[in-house]
């Protein structure tokens, strides 16, 4: 009976193995693969730009960056048919841009070119554990295995002062003198995360309580002013969704990012409403800041036309 249970066990293990084995070989397979098409306009970012949870993965993609359809990158490309190399990863701190080394991927700008005539970046949340910290603290107040797991043992969220901000800051500046380096004649688009906390309070769907809430919208408000100042210094365009979304937090009636209750595989990240919501005001800025007549935003991906509406469905 004991060798029955030894031989048993022994190929549970070795299946086990075999099958995080298998799932390694496919993990650095689909790293070492760059995505192919024109390098037009070229994607950067965590999650929040990679649409986790938004619709299918994009085709050929690493599954482990969840990269959906419908983030933001994709639905900006179609609105402005350019052609789009998305390079965004859920899961990305800074240095992954330049850097390289998640999921054993080589930098995200790898695939920029003299040719490249638009770059958006979203990043930073992962840095200071913004969104990290929101689900853990939403979990912890859950009575599920996850939530007791959660309360034995994570110590909190991170104090203020270890948040890294200002490596953050001159982790954003370097990868735009990057980008500026690989693309001259590139215009870089900072988008900051969008508003997620309401600006008081607390509401059921976050699974917060208020001073719990009160912590995480000052990382919030924080973030989105890093990455401001991060924008101006590198000479990147600014397109504050931290700003425009105020009234479209998580609490809202019309919410741009969903909360811990309604997350799905993908809580306190953008809806398809919110995506559609921060294409069109990348979209916006661009056609503002180039206007018609300037040579330097010539071509396909500042072509200017009307805007379909952002749709009122699907929170």
């Amino acid at each position: 009976m004991r060798g029955r249970r030894r031989k048993v066990r022994f190929w549970l293990l070795g299946g086990l193995l075999a099958i995080i084995g298998i799932g390694l070989i496919i993990a650095i397979a689909e790293g070492r693969r760059s995505p192919s098409g024109r390098p037009d306009y070229i994607a950067l970012g965590s999650s929040f730009a990679a649409g986790a949870g938004l619709g299918a993965l994009e085709p050929g993609s690493p599954t482990l960056c969840a990269r959906g359809v419908e983030g933001y990158p994709q639905q900006l490309a179609r609105l402005r048919a350019v052609p789009l190399v998305d390079m965004s990863c859920g899961g990305a701190v800074t240095r992954h841009l330049l850097h390289g080394g998640q999921y054993f991927q080589g930098p995200q700008i790898r695939t920029i070119t003299r040719g490249t005539r638009l770059v958006t970046l979203t990043i930073g949340g992962n840095d200071v554990g913004y969104v990290a910290d929101l689900s853990m603290l939403a979990a912890r107040n859950t009575n599920t295995v996850f939530g007791r797991f959660v309360r034995w043992f994570w110590d909190g969220p991170r104090r203020p002062d270890a948040r890294g901000y200002d490596q953050l800051r001159s982790d954003l500046i370097a990868t735009l003198q990057a980008i500026h380096a690989a693309a001259p004649q590139a215009i870089m688009v900072i988008a900051t995360y969008p508003t997620i906390l309401p600006p008081s309070g607390t509401c059921p769907v976050l699974g917060l309580t208020a001073a719990e809430a009160g912590t995480m919208r000052q990382v919030g408000d924080t973030l989105a002013a890093v990455t401001r100042s991060a924008a101006e210094a590198g000479g990147a365009i600014l397109v504050d969704m931290h700003t425009l979304g105020t009234t479209h937090n998580a609490c809202s009636s019309e919410p741009w990012v969903r909360g811990w209750m309604n997350g799905n595989i993908a809580p306190f990240h953008p809806t398809r409403i919110g995506a559609a919501a921060t294409a069109h005001a990348v979209a916006s800025r661009i056609k503002t800041q180039c206007g018609p007549n300037n040579g330097h935003c010539a071509g396909a991906a500042y072509r200017t036309r009307d805007d379909p509406p952002i749709l009122a469905s699907e929170h």
